[in-house]
């Protein structure tokens, strides 16, 4: 019998090992940079203010355009849940705008995927969103992190068990 505890505790702890490493979000090198932990609103309110600062934000990509030496998102800011997962975008606080100097192709960050990132504050920019002129905090990309899926359920609920047993 204590065989066969031990043997379910070692597999136990592989198995939250090997889910730990599925689920994991931004590296703690990266996590370790951040300089600014307030909150997104007031950043968001005052972006040249925190210029310098490095945050960790995240949210849905509404648009990626392809800069002649990278990318650039605008991303939905959702607040972060475990792991660094964004959360819902019903309870967003405004938009950011992510700078890359690599290609973040079109077809892997597409609109609606989800991301968490770090970077640093290096400017604002106005946009017109119909007839408002709204201001995008500009971060610089330090790290992102894309997410396969999303951390929220949407409208309805998703349970599966095993290999292709949904319910």
């Amino acid at each position: 019998m204590g065989r066969d505890r031990m043997l379910r505790a070692l597999a136990a702890a592989i198995a939250c090992i090997a889910l730990a490493g599925c689920a994991a979000g931004i590296s703690r090198q990266a996590r370790s940079q951040v300089t600014y932990w307030g909150p997104f609103s007031e950043m968001q309110e005052n972006p040249d203010a925190h210029k310098k600062d490095v945050v960790l934000l995240g949210g849905r990509i509404i648009e990626n355009d392809t800069l002649p030496h990278g990318s650039e998102l605008a991303v939905l800011q959702t607040p972060l849940g475990s792991y660094d997962r964004p959360g819902s975008p019903d309870a967003s606080e405004g938009r950011f705008l992510v700078r890359s100097n690599d290609f973040l192709d079109p077809g892997v960050y597409e609109k609606g995927a989800m991301v968490t990132v770090v970077g640093e504050i290096v400017g604002s920019e106005s946009r017109k969103i119909g007839d408002f002129n709204y201001v995008h905090p500009i971060i610089q990309e330090r790290e992102i992190k894309l997410w396969k899926e999303p951390m929220w359920l949407g409208n309805g609920i998703h349970f599966s068990v095993g290999v292709g047993a949904t319910f």
